[in-house]
């Protein structure tokens, strides 16, 4: 069962920012995050109001907040990057990053000892993500791709600092938790608005698309904490780190994205050193 809810989880993830990608690509992304993630607020309501949830302790909500303000981050820029870069690199670029960032944190700040899996896959991600930067003439990308690509990594250390957080709220907290984090990286997309001069607002499809998404968003999060009560951590993280084939594969095969030998050769670098990384 655990298996089932974490792969669940990861078709529910990538299908949101691919959903999410696709507004981006017409509208301010950190807009299109504003609305998605008002959309994942409401939705994270509902188990708690299914459950008659007890509040958690001050410190599992303290740990939530935390983790909105990461997702806050990590998903605006993240839709940002989509404005101006193939979802295709945009999203293995982020998430790489969102994963390879703690294990490295770990082990220079915490003193972690990751097995060797784990930094063979640190040591790939870094030619991997070179690789993803450089263009058809074998330099790096013009300013909107360089662009793209930085935006890209930023959301991954929000991400990254959303992960690091909800690993420290314990299973016994319930889902207020949750429901903080959502509330908190609405409000701190919304504080992101007029500083890059986005509109609040969005057309009638478009936000019940980005709303939807969100929605989706949450539901992934909590399938991926289900898995974690019913499966091994490291065997759950595993299979909800498959999320970026998704929007990938999608893009590659529905947008009919292009990207070139070296760019792809960097995509499979990523893909493997996200593998390695998790499973270490």
């Amino acid at each position: 069962m655990g298996e089932l809810l974490a792969l669940t989880s990861a078709l529910c993830f990538g299908t949101t920012h691919f959903l999410s990608g696709l507004v981006a690509r017409r509208h301010h992304g950190v807009t299109v995050a504003a609305c998605a993630q008002t959309g994942g607020t409401a939705v994270s309501l509902v188990p708690v109001l299914l459950t008659h949830a007890a509040p958690a302790p001050p410190s599992a909500l303290a740990w939530g907040a935390l983790s909105g303000v990461g997702t806050g981050v990590g998903v605006a820029c993240l839709y940002w990057a989509m404005n101006t870069g193939p979802m295709s690199v945009v999203v293995p670029v982020s998430d790489i990053t969102a994963v390879g960032v703690p294990v490295a944190a770990g082990i220079a700040l915490l003193g972690d000892r990751p097995t060797p899996t784990a930094l063979t896959g640190i040591a790939l991600a870094l030619p991997a993500l070179w690789l993803i930067s450089r263009d058809g003439t074998g330099h790096t990308g013009g300013d909107h791709h360089t662009a793209s690509l930085v935006t890209a990594l930023v959301a991954g250390l929000g991400l990254a600092v959303q992960f690091f957080a909800l690993a420290r709220v314990p299973a016994d907290a319930g889902w207020w938790p949750v429901v903080v984090s959502r509330v908190l990286s609405v409000a701190v997309i919304l504080a992101l608005l007029p500083a890059v001069g986005a509109s609040v607002r969005l057309p009638g499809r478009a936000a019940a698309t980005a709303a939807a998404a969100g929605a989706l968003g949450t539901l992934a999060t909590v399938l991926y904490l289900l898995a974690t009560r019913e499966q091994l951590l490291s065997i759950a993280v595993v299979l909800s780190a498959l999320y970026p084939a998704v929007p990938v594969l999608l893009a590659l095969t529905v947008l009919r994205e292009r990207i070139t030998r070296p760019q792809a050769a960097g995509l499979l670098g990523a893909g493997a050193a996200l593998a390695l990384i998790a499973l270490g």
